[in-house]
């Protein structure tokens, strides 16, 4: 048995080893030949699509925060106060008539850093500035069609993106958020504007993020934000390879592209954003990407050989400690510790091919709890347990190291005992019996007796008929008024 333990688990460690070894490599050699497919349909389909949703959604974020401090000044009783009472003009006349607006404007932008803050009076049409009065604006001013496009629309706020004209023409997203009096009447468009530069920076940070080369367009084709690398001027149907793309680009608004430039292929992901009517345009070298994702791949397959390695040495550990432990724990009863049924038949048999070499006495003992089940009834399962425990000590210390002690079900013992005449076995029974007898069980210390049947194995039978024997004595026992030994008759032939 300890043979074919050591082969079982040696042969275990190589079969595991043998099937690791053979899938790591099997997928090196075939996920080498398919990579560079694999890769560039997860980039077009997967990482792209991802990146530009991420892109998108950042920016998206990086505007809710211009959107609550526009939406703040909308709803803000200073502003609305101001205008209600005629816009300054109640108390003072002159120059400092509009100081309290200016220096609310002023404050804004210097707080919450934009580039610019506005008020626009519905009923003065004054332009109002951290810096005083801007203009009047007229509609009959092209410049100054946003202002009537934010007055006539449905929704509170647009966000549009145009050059500022109250500094130097800069490009500048502005957040225009509508203004309505305390009986809900419209009185003028508020807002704060968002230079380009600062998100020209939030596109440097995405791109050195995700390694990828990330640019808007606008509607013209020219590229209008991109991090540091690229000129806003670059007209992008001259540049190298995406320059025959930009009309089809431009129409479809969406979708993934690929193009050769400078020896390489670019894939390229596009999406239209309504928000700002730009196009979000994001670049992968796939030459570059491949080459990263190789190395990755390459160091993937190196920790998997490590982690192999390192699998079957814990198996080997596993398999060394346990594997006696689950040989005892398939042969042992959990609850007393002694040998199950299943380890019985096992040791019988070779109990048995002992007997035929050298027929030596063997007798069987079946004992039983006496009353068990109202022990169960008026103490609870829990000293039940501790009763057969119990017991199953008391059958270790009485016992010879020969013997062999059997939990043989429920309540019932079965114990062999090896050269051991019916004389002698009963003896053996009777001092078990008065152990239990004498001894105390669990917490509120209950007496507790047992009966005993002993029968003596004959040759010409099987063990399971001496068994059968010894349980017939058992009944008598348990007839005879329980905590008590008696022991079956044997045939002539014994």
């Amino acid at each position: 048995m300890t043979y074919q333990r050591i082969f079982d688990h040696r042969s275990l460690l190589v079969l595991l080893s043998l099937l690791l070894t053979a899938g790591f490599l099997a997928t090196s050699m075939f996920g080498y030949q398919v990579s560079k497919h694999a890769i560039r349909d997860t980039i077009i389909g997967q990482d792209l699509p991802l990146t530009s949703s991420n892109i998108y959604s950042g920016i998206q974020k990086d505007l809710i925060r211009p959107v609550l401090v526009s939406s703040t000044m909308a709803n803000d009783t200073f502003l609305r106060d101001w205008v209600v009472k005629g816009e300054g003009k109640g108390e003072r006349q002159g120059k400092d008539n509009i100081g309290d607006i200016s220096r609310y404007l002023n404050e804004v932008k210097e707080r919450y850093g934009a580039f610019s803050s506005f008020f626009v009076s519905e009923k003065t049409s004054i332009y109002y500035t951290g810096a005083g009065i801007f203009k009047r604006v007229s509609p009959t001013e092209p410049r100054d069609a946003w202002y009537y496009r934010v007055r006539d629309m449905k929704t509170d706020y647009e966000i549009n993106v145009d050059y500022d004209l109250a500094n130097a023409d800069a490009l500048t997203i502005f957040i225009n958020y509508r203004v309505y009096d305390f009986a809900g009447n419209y009185i003028g468009a508020t807002g704060i504007g968002l230079t380009v530069n600062a998100v020209r920076q939030l596109i440097t940070e995405y791109q050195q993020r995700y390694q990828r080369t990330i640019y808007f367009v606008d509607g013209q084709g020219k590229i209008v934000v991109i991090g540091s690398r690229i000129d806003l001027d670059t007209n992008l149907r001259a540049a190298e390879g995406v320059g025959v793309l930009v009309d089809r680009i431009l129409k479809e608004k969406s979708g993934y592209y690929q193009f050769k430039a400078k020896g390489d292929n670019h894939i390229l992901h596009v999406n239209y954003l309504p928000e700002l009517k730009w196009y979000l345009f994001v670049e992968q070298n796939e030459e570059t990407a491949l080459a990263g994702i190789r190395q990755t791949l390459y160091a993937n397959l190196a920790i998997s050989l490590a982690v192999t390695l390192i699998v079957v040495f814990l198996a080997h550990l596993v398999v060394s400690r346990y594997q006696s432990r689950i040989e005892e724990m398939a042969s042992t009863d959990k609850l007393t510790g002694l040998l199950n049924r299943h380890a019985f038949t096992i040791l019988i048999d070779k109990l048995l091919a002992a007997y035929r070499r050298d027929p030596k006495p063997i007798t069987v003992l079946l004992a039983d709890v006496d009353h068990f089940k109202s022990i169960n009834d008026l103490h609870g399962h829990r000293l039940g347990d501790e009763v057969l425990a119990g017991i199953a000590r008391l059958l270790t210390i009485t016992l010879r190291s020969s013997d062999i002690a059997v939990r043989w079900g429920g309540e019932e013992f079965l114990v062999v005992l090896q050269n051991c005449d019916l004389d002698e076995a009963s003896r053996v029974a009777e001092n078990l019996r008065k152990a239990v007898f004498q001894a105390r069980f669990g917490e509120p210390g209950v007496d507790v007796t047992i009966s005993i049947g002993v029968a003596k194995y004959v040759g010409v039978e099987t063990p399971e008929q001496t068994v059968s024997r010894a349980d017939g004595a058992l009944y008598q026992a348990k007839n005879g008024g329980r905590n008590r030994v008696c022991v079956a008759t044997t045939s002539t032939a014994d």
